[in-house]
């Protein structure tokens, strides 16, 4: 079974960067599966704010997070990455690593899920 395992999170300062990986187990090669990313702050849905597509790595980003995140794969060590600049305390929360099998990061039954790596935004 696909495992995903996210690493990177931590505390940063307002303005700050942080770069989150995703790793998948052995046996899975994570350019057949679209990966996004996802966050979940205290008292708040879970939101989406990032996806690389399987179908021909197309990204997608949010109005919140654009021009601020982005998304990239290393084929090589098959990771996908987040790297998040001009970081905000609105940023808090914790962020997961979603596959799904089809072209899209729908975040349904049919994704699997990382165990989520805290990310705080404070001074």
């Amino acid at each position: 079974q696909l495992q995903l395992v996210e690493s990177g999170g931590g505390l940063v300062q307002p303005g700050g960067s942080l770069k989150l990986s995703c790793e998948a187990s052995s046996g899975f090669v994570l350019d057949y599966w679209s990966i996004g990313w996802f966050r979940q702050a205290p008292g708040k849905e879970r939101e989406g704010v990032s996806c690389i597509s399987s179908y021909n790595f197309s990204t997608y980003y949010p109005n919140s997070v654009k021009g601020r995140f982005t998304i990239s794969r290393d084929k090589a060590k098959n990771t996908v990455f987040l790297q998040m600049n001009s970081l905000k305390p609105e940023d808090t929360a914790v962020y997961y690593c979603a596959a799904d099998p089809s072209y899209y990061c729908t975040g349904g039954e049919r994704t699997y899920w990382g165990q989520g790596t805290p990310v705080t935004v404070s001074s």
